[in-house]
């Protein structure tokens, strides 16, 4: 049944339990010919799939196991990002314009909070009550890998991190993590470099940046170039544009300025080019899967509505790979 809800895009379940009671090849597929489930049914096993989440999660663990098979390299390189999810709810703090403040009691939901989202298309960016999805997507099959929702004032770079622990705890070998601008910062980079994962982030206009710290080293001869990177010293080389210098070469220790892959060069430009698959995963999650509209309540309803969501995106996935 959420199998069906996703792919035919409803929002509910007593339209769910509708559809299949009056659809006989969908009742069929889903095994349910003799007795439809009804929407109670439906609403009861989400109560117990929140109750025995762990259950859930070995599921998804073995979807993703199986995809990690079917296809040979999945999570070398992981794009993370972050997308708002609008709450059932209105968050208004006011009753009424120039009235009076709301009880926290008078909130259909509770667990919502305010945050920021930029413009997409003709919707302006701004503030929304509701909560974020943090998704570590596959920039190979495009698929996601890791994901949670938290309400929407969470800071998207906090939960990077624990988004790449996810993903190497599912048994992928992560070789790079890409993410947008927001996400260069110390702590992000050396959380990935102490995961053995390269940071691909442009560059933030910081003062070190202002600076110049970020520019390669010169000398009288010129700029020096980019010789190469060694991944177990996690350093950079780099050469006198003349090899007069002595000595010839040098190696700096990797850091947030000094990245393991130069921003300049072509492969990093490459692999930030792939950063668009985390986009357009989220576009096609919330509008081909029904992540969106949402229509339930309270951040555990939220999570498990995004896992069975997910859930049914990977387990079509892994059929059509097996085809």
């Amino acid at each position: 049944m959420a199998l069906a809800k996703s792919m035919y895009c409803i929002p509910t379940w007593t339209r769910t339990a509708r559809l299949v009671a009056e659809h006989a090849a969908l009742r069929a597929a889903l095994g349910c010919e003799d007795s439809t489930p009804s929407e109670w049914a439906c609403y009861r096993f989400t109560v117990k799939l929140r109750t025995y989440k762990p259950m859930l999660d070995a599921c998804i663990a073995a979807v993703l196991a199986r995809l990690r098979e079917e296809n040979p390299g999945m999570g070398e390189s992981i794009a993370i990002d972050g997308s708002d999810l609008p709450a059932y709810a209105n968050g208004q703090r006011f009753a009424s314009k120039n009235g009076r403040e709301r009880a926290a009691s008078e909130y259909s939901d509770p667990d919502a909070t305010w945050g920021h989202r930029s413009a997409v298309s003709t919707r302006k960016g701004g503030g929304y009550y509701g909560y974020k999805v943090h998704a570590a997507v596959d920039t190979l099959t495009g698929l996601p890998v890791a994901w949670e929702v938290h309400t929407a004032s969470a800071a998207e770079t906090t939960v990077a991190l624990p988004l790449l622990d996810a993903v190497q705890a599912a048994g992928f070998d992560v070789r790079n993590a890409i993410a947008d601008k927001g996400y260069d910062n110390g702590p992000f980079h050396d959380g990935c470099m102490e995961r053995d994962a390269c940071p691909i982030t442009p560059l933030r206009l910081t003062p070190a940046v202002v600076r110049g710290d970020h520019k390669p080293r010169c000398c009288e001869h010129g700029e020096w170039t980019y010789a190469g990177t060694d991944y177990k010293r996690q350093a950079t080389k780099w050469r006198c544009p003349t090899g007069e210098c002595q000595p010839k070469s040098v190696w700096v220790k990797a850091d947030r300025l000094h990245p393991l892959i130069p921003r300049h060069t072509k492969r990093s430009r490459d692999l930030y080019s792939s950063r668009g698959a985390v986009e357009r995963e989220f576009g096609r999650l919330k509008h081909e899967w029904a992540l969106l509209p949402l229509r339930v309540r309270g951040i555990e309803r939220v999570r498990l509505h995004a896992d069975l969501t997910i859930l049914a995106k990977l387990g079509c996935a892994l059929a059509t790979a097996r085809a």
